[in-house]
C-alpha cells in the first residue's frame, strides 16, 4: 500500500484554513485522490454558486478583461419590473437591450460586425451597469462584493503605509458618461485610480455611496478591526538622506495638505479679527466726519446768521441817520 507525506498546512489550504502547523501527516494515496477531487468540485460549486449564466451574455460581459470589478446580476433582478423604474425611460432600445442581457448564449464574431447589433449593444452595457449598481446593495450582490473585496480582486492601495490594503470600487458621480470607475482605500479614506485594464467601467456602474455602505453593512471589513494585538501604527513618511532631513521636502502631500488645512483652520480667526476691527474703525471715521461736517455746517449756519443780523443793524443805523437828516 502506497502513502503519501504531506504537510497539515497544504491541506487546511484546500479548505481555505489559515493554520501554518508544520505537522507530517500520512496518507493513503487513494485517499488523498478522492480528497483532492472531491476538494476541486467544492470549489467549482463555490465559485459558481453565484453564476447562474452559463455561457450567457452576462457572463461573457462581465468576463472581458475590461470588466473585472463587475458581478454577475440575477436574471430575476434584472426582470423585476420594480428594479426596471428609473431605468426604462432612459434609453431608446431598452426591451431590445433586455432581451439582449438576458440571452443564453454568447454573442459572436459576426453579430460584432453588426452595426444595429453594436448600437444596442452599448445600450445594453450601461442598463446592465444601471442594473449592477443597483444588484450591489442587496444582500445577496453585497455577499458577493464582499468575497471579492477579501480575496483582492479589485486591487490594493498604491500608498506604502496602507500595506496593500484591499479597496472598494467608486464612482464619483451617479450619472452615465460622467466619470471612470475610481477604488476607495478604507484604511487612508482616498480615492484613486485603479488599473488601466480595469478602468474602462463607468462609475456609475457602482455609485458613490456603495463603499460606505459595504464597509457598513460588514463592519469587519473596516481596517481598525484587522490590527493585529502586536501592530504598530507607522509615522507618516518623511523623506530623508542618509539618516538627515531633506531641506525643503515636507514628506507626504496627504499630511501636507492636512496640516495646511489645519493652519488655515486655526490662522481664520486671527485673521478675521483684524478686518473686522479695520471695518469697524472706518465706520468710526465715516461717523466722525459727518459729526464734524454737521458741526461745520453749524458754525457756518450761526457765522451766516451773524453776519445777516449785523448787517440788518447796519442798515437800521443808516435808515435813523436818513430820517433824521
Amino acid at each position: 500500500m502506497k502513502y503519501i507525506i504531506i504537510y497539515v498546512s497544504e491541506v487546511n489550504n484546500f479548505f481555505g484554513w489559515q493554520q501554518r502547523e508544520q505537522q507530517i501527516f500520512y496518507l493513503n494515496i487513494n485517499i488523498y485522490k478522492n480528497l483532492f477531487i472531491q476538494l476541486n468540485y467544492w470549489k467549482m460549486s463555490e465559485e459558481s454558486q453565484y453564476s447562474e449564466h452559463p455561457g450567457g451574455w452576462i457572463e461573457w460581459f462581465c468576463a472581458h478583461e475590461d470588466h473585472q470589478f463587475l458581478c454577475e446580476v440575477d436574471d430575476d433582478f434584472i426582470r423585476d419590473p420594480f428594479n426596471q423604474i428609473g431605468i426604462k425611460g432612459k434609453f431608446n432600445f431598452f426591451n431590445e437591450a433586455l432581451n439582449m442581457i438576458l440571452q443564453p448564449t454568447s454573442p459572436e464574431d459576426q453579430d460584432l460586425e453588426d452595426e444595429r447589433f453594436l448600437e444596442v449593444y452599448q445600450e445594453a452595457s450601461d442598463i446592465y451597469g444601471l442594473f449592477h449598481a443597483r444588484f450591489i446593495f442587496t444582500s445577496k450582490g453585497s455577499a458577493i462584493m464582499r468575497e471579492r473585496f477579501l480575496q483582492g480582486k479589485f486591487g490594493h492601495c498604491p500608498r506604502i503605509y496602507c500595506e496593500k490594503q484591499n479597496v472598494i470600487p467608486i464612482g464619483l458621480c451617479e450619472d452615465l458618461k460622467t466619470a471612470r470607475i475610481k477604488v476607495f482605500c478604507p484604511r487612508c479614506e482616498e480615492v484613486y485610480m485603479p488599473k488601466k485594464k480595469c478602468a474602462d467601467i463607468d462609475g456609475a456602474y457602482f455609485g458613490k455611496s456603495f463603499p460606505q455602505f459595504l464597509l457598513m453593512t460588514y463592519p469587519d471589513l473596516h481596517p481598525k478591526f484587522q490590527l493585529l494585538p502586536d501592530t504598530q501604527i507607522l509615522v507618516d513618511f518623511e523623506p530623508t538622506l542618509f539618516g538627515f532631513k531633506i531641506a525643503g521636502k515636507q514628506g507626504s502631500k496627504i499630511k501636507r495638505f492636512e496640516q495646511s488645512f489645519q493652519c488655515n483652520h486655526v490662522n481664520t480667526q486671527p485673521i478675521i479679527q483684524p478686518i473686522e476691527q479695520n471695518i469697524i474703525q472706518q465706520e468710526q471715521k465715516q461717523y466722525r466726519i459727518q459729526i464734524q461736517q454737521q458741526q461745520q455746517q453749524l458754525t457756518q449756519q450761526q457765522n451766516q446768521q451773524q453776519t445777516d443780523q449785523n448787517k440788518e443793524l447796519i442798515q437800521k443805523k443808516k435808515n435813523k441817520k436818513k430820517h433824521k437828516q
